[in-house]
């Protein structure tokens, strides 16, 4: 395949030479979706010559980039894929000595700062798409800049991005930091938005079905269609749907990550016959479909965050930024004019974040801080974060870690973190696999890391219904779910994983592949610390393999409440159920740990336990003897909701036996009290919006009037108040009436309270005389609402905290529903009234509607 030398990014090749060729190299390119960058900088750093005999690794984030973008280079270059050009991904590579240009995702590069301090075989680092501000790419970045400062001036470091706020980048990167720009090369996009109806019945899938229908009647598309979607399950039922609504007059393909490499080449392939591409946001960058004239948005993705103060990873789809849902509009821009339709309204999308958070703020950090220990950081308190984590994440992260063994006490690695840091699991797995390897059942535990490595082998729900569950492969004595789960992956392992006998049995044959090539994998890294002479596959006994897992899950333990409930109490302070078909289901169980929490949002939050160990409390007093204790206190009650006084056995904070003692202390009860008001968990009735509207208040004048020196109230100062307002109360009953007000007014010395009064007030007085109440609500900007007929012609803004804050104004039509929202009420009567003055007259002929310029 040649290269496009028409793409807009061959503007820069020679810019982008001269500035590689300087010491300490350091450029940002900024160039739109389809310029061209993924593909043309790695040949551009390669063809310079300025890269020497050293590869070029280009960061991805995401797996199915980082092989798709690897095998468009080596066709463009004429090669095979592993030749001058490969990629390398956690578990998967295609590289080999001859490999120049290797596409990664971002921890690889991170772990081979482990092998390679100084990256001595890697000339240039270039890393992709950095706006979405991937975790591992933000440390990535760190430490290359690290590196090329102390070791490497000859290493040369790019990032690169299709929409980039480029200020604080460059000012990271340094003064000789070179910014780069292409204009690009796209075709004008119109945007449509498209909300569901009221009278539209159906599903999400349905909706698009609809609207994409409609949409070919009236217009047609010369061209192809991609839809964006959060995630597999609704990519499938939206396939359904079209294939229902278009029949035969598309190709219809899916796109996701877990989707088989031949299945993800046929979506991207160029085609002659019109086809619906339904992709997950991994279609938003860095993958281009060639001739897409028409792009479906749904406006949301899945997110997977991490709650660090409960210990779960949180799945839940939201809705995207309206920096993505630009890239996402782009990408019907490529080849000619095109459409955008997005499935929310205009005045909904002004309201979306401008951007989505950094990565790092939302993920687990244990692994990559012992990643990042192993590879040469000595104190990971004084790392040059580009964006530094949240300091809460970042102190449980380090907790675990020592508690794991991986670090000591003075947050030094360990010789046994150090092993653990070698393999491509999270922690609590590698110590699993060390301790695994030093008993002899490495191969055993190995394939059970893999089982939650992999995609899943079983689906959610029976596809057929002869076909296997994981309960169908349990056995009586049981004592884990991973039991069950390598039973059935040994029998698609003795069929030769053959995909006819997994259809038979509803077992994924390419999962049951992937655990076997990740287990082999895992293994063959742990065999180098050297604990076994030879390769044997030996199952521990039910005890041993409870005893192993629990070195690395004991912060996952688990009581059941009480036999005929699946809910659980959880270490942390943490909830859970159980999942009826887990060993831990049975009603025999009482206590187990968890290899899987997952907070999952349908209906409700739930948080489910998976991947279940069954385990005895004597184990336990083996491993731990130190963690268990004797507490004596005031314990709060979930089902009285009152405060008692109580003889605790725990183990860490997980309560495992409890009878009453004594009296109430009283000053603990206020506390427990307190901290459930805060949580959200009891309501204190005059602890309302107009108190939260206060402390917003306060926070605004605190944050922009810093000349006041009035301290912000947080959450701490948030329980102070209620343990007053809670004090000498034992129950909810007791408290549930009580006046805050009191404790409210005391907060702040009259002098500042008055200071609040005058820079916030409730009400503002607009320049036409008019008076109106402002609302205050937490992590939302001031606003008024306002009827548009008493501010005809207004064009100054208001605004609170001696003119620094902006107040949102909320325009409302005659029927007193919003029709825009805005901060610039001048931009508002040049710009959008106009067409809001249309469209109201119509409704509303008896109103005035005069014209502004």
């Amino acid at each position: 395949m040649p290269r496009d030398r028409s793409l807009p990014i061959f503007d820069l090749e020679i810019d982008l030479a001269a500035a590689v060729s300087q010491s300490n190299a350091r450029v940002v390119i900024e160039a739109p979706t389809g310029s061209g960058k993924s593909t043309q900088v790695p040949q551009f750093l390669l063809d310079s010559g300025l890269c020497g005999d050293g590869e070029i690794y280009v960061l991805q984030p995401r797996r199915l980039a980082a092989r798709m973008l690897a095998t468009r280079v080596a066709s463009e270059r004429e090669g095979s894929l592993g030749d001058e050009v490969g990629f390398q991904v956690r578990f998967e590579n295609a590289v080999s000595a001859k490999t120049r240009i290797r596409f990664v995702t971002e921890g690889i590069l991170l772990r081979k700062l482990m092998d390679e301090p100084d990256l001595g075989s890697i000339s240039a680092v270039v890393l992709d798409e950095f706006h979405e501000r991937h975790f591992f790419g933000d440390i990535s970045l760190a430490r290359c800049l690290e590196v090329q400062q102390t070791l490497r001036p000859d290493l040369k470091i790019v990032v690169m991005s299709a929409t980039l706020e480029t200020a604080a980048l460059k000012q990271y990167l340094g003064d000789d930091c070179r910014h780069l720009i292409s204009e690009g090369r796209t075709f004008p996009v119109g945007i449509a938005y498209e909300p569901p109806r009221e009278r539209h019945k159906g599903e999400l899938w349905d909706h698009i079905a609809r609207v994409i229908r409609d949409y070919l009647k009236v217009n047609g598309v010369d061209g192809h269609i991609l839809v964006f979607l959060p995630g597999r399950y609704e990519i499938q039922k939206t396939a359904s749907a079209l294939q229902r609504a278009v029949g035969s007059s598309y190709e219809i393909h899916e796109l996701y990550g877990e989707l088989p490499p031949q299945k993800q080449d046929a979506a991207v392939s160029r085609s002659s016959r019109p086809k619906i591409v339904i992709a997950t946001n991994v279609a938003e960058t860095s993958i281009t479909i060639d001739g897409v004239t028409l792009v479906v948005d749904s406006g949301l993705e899945r997110r997977s965050a991490f709650d660090h103060r409960r210990g779960i990873t949180t799945l839940h789809i939201e809705k995207i930024s309206q920096a993505s849902a630009a890239q996402r509009a782009g990408r019907a821009g490529r080849t000619a004019e095109g459409t955008a339709i997005r499935l929310w309204s205009k005045r909904e999308h002004e309201q979306r974040a401008p951007a989505t958070a950094a990565e790092i703020q939302r993920m687990d950090l244990t692994e990559a801080i012992l990643i990042l220990y192993s590879s040469g950081i000595t104190s990971i308190r004084d790392f040059n974060w580009f964006e530094k984590p949240d300091r809460g994440a970042l102190d449980e992260a380090m907790a675990r870690l020592i508690e794991l063994g991986a670090l000591d006490r003075e947050e030094r690695l360990t010789s046994d973190g150090r092993k653990i840091s070698q393999l491509p699991v999270p922690p609590r797995f590698g110590k699993v696999l060390l301790e695994a390897a030093k008993l002899g059942y490495l191969d055993f535990l190995a394939l059970v890391a893999a089982l939650t490595q992999a995609r899943p082998l079983f689906p959610l729900r029976k596809r057929q219904s002869d076909h296997l569950m994981p309960d169908d492969f349990a056995q009586p004595d049981d004592i884990s779910d991973f039991q069950a789960l390598a039973r059935a992956w040994s029998q698609m392992k003795q069929n030769g994983f053959r995909r006819e006998i997994g259809e038979r049995l509803g077992i994924h044959a390419g999962a049951s592949r992937d655990v076997d090539r990740i287990a082999k994998q895992l293994i063959r890294i742990a065999d180098r610390w050297g604990y076994r002479g030879g390769a044997s596959f030996a199952e521990p006994d039910n005890e041993t393999l409870a005893k192993i897992l629990l070195s690395g899950f004991s912060d996952r333990l688990a009581l059941r409440h009480n036999p005929s409930t699946l809910t659980c109490a959880v270490i942390g302070g943490r909830r859970g159920q159980v999942e009826k078909d887990s060993v831990a289901g049975d009603k025999d169980c009482r206590i187990f740990i968890a290899g899987e929490m997952i907070e999952v949002e349908g209906r409700d939050l739930t948080v489910k336990l998976g991947l279940c160990t069954r385990i005895e409390e004597s184990w336990l007093a083996q491993l731990f003897p130190d963690a268990f204790e004797q507490k004596e206190g005031a314990v709060y009650d979930e089902r009285s909701r009152k405060v008692e006084a109580r003889l605790e056995k725990r183990f860490r904070d997980l309560v495992l036996e409890t009878k009453p003692s004594g009296e109430v202390p009283l000053e603990e009860a206020a506390t427990l009290l307190a901290e459930r008001v805060l949580s959200g968990e009891l309501n204190l009735k005059k602890w309302d919006a107009k108190v939260e509207a206060w402390f917003s208040r306060v926070n605004l004048v605190a944050e922009h009037c810093p000349q006041y020196e009035i301290q912000p109230i947080d959450d701490e100062s948030k329980l102070l108040m209620l343990e007053q307002i809670c004090a000498g109360g034992t129950s909810y009953k007791q408290i549930k009436d009580r006046p805050v007000g009191g404790v409210l007014n005391e907060w702040l010395p009259p002098h500042q309270a008055g200071v609040i009064d005058h820079a916030a007030p409730e009400s503002i007085t607009l320049s036409n005389g008019k008076v109106v109440r402002v609302h205050y609500a937490p992590d939302e900007k001031p606003k008024i609402s306002v009827l548009i007929q008493h501010i005809f012609g207004l064009k100054d803004a208001p605004t609170i905290c001696e003119g620094t804050v902006p107040v949102v104004v909320e325009i409302l039509g005659p029927n007193s529903r919003p029709v825009q929202v805005t901060e610039n009420l001048a931009g508002f009567w040049t710009g959008s009234y106009p067409a809001v003055r249309s469209q109201l007259r119509g409704r509303y002929p008896k109103h005035e509607w005069p014209e502004f310029e």
